[in-house]
């Protein structure tokens, strides 16, 4: 080995460890910000089925399977919107714009789209009426967070708004 290679490879070592600590730094500064953030966690955490957190486990486990429930009832609605939609891709692609068809076809999805959406929400509000008023109360907070009936962060409620109403605004 001359001394040009050694060089070389010498170079190619030094750029690689940095490259390599860099790449460590970052990702270590990346998971400490997040770890130390409990809303960035609850930011990932919106699908409908988080919305009983605080409930408990047992009410948690008959929610998801109410919700799997649910959806099992509804799959062919699923289906349905899911092949409507590929027909009104299908006709927006074809060399002719038949617009009654596409219209057809979307009426037909909404419509699937409407029924599974009543069929889960339906699910949700059987859950609810086996809950006891203090759980329910929690139940809609989640509600709020989380699923369809997510409300935008302004308008949420403050835990602490919340706690000054209990005690009358004090």
């Amino acid at each position: 080995m001359n001394g040009r290679s050694r060089k070389t490879l010498l170079v190619g070592s030094v750029l690689l460890n940095v490259f390599l600590l860099g790449a460590i730094a970052g990702g270590a500064w990346r998971w400490f910000a997040v770890r130390g953030e409990p809303q960035a966690q609850a930011a990932q955490r919106v699908a409908l089925r988080f919305a009983t957190e605080e409930l408990s486990p047992e009410r948690q486990q008959q929610f998801a399977r109410t919700l799997k429930s649910s959806r099992r009832e509804g799959s062919q609605y699923a289906r349905d919107g899911r092949d409507g939609r590929r027909e009104v891709l299908d006709l927006l692609a074809a060399p002719q714009l038949d617009r009654n068809a596409i219209d057809a076809a979307l009426a037909r999805t909404r419509a699937a789209d409407s029924a599974l959406r009543a069929q889960i929400e339906s699910g949700v509000v059987d859950f609810a009426a086996t809950l006891t008023p203090e759980e329910r109360v929690k139940f809609v907070e989640g509600l709020e967070k989380r699923g369809q009936w997510r409300l935008p962060a302004q308008l949420q409620k403050q835990p602490q708004k919340a706690a000054s109403e209990k005690n009358g605004g004090q």
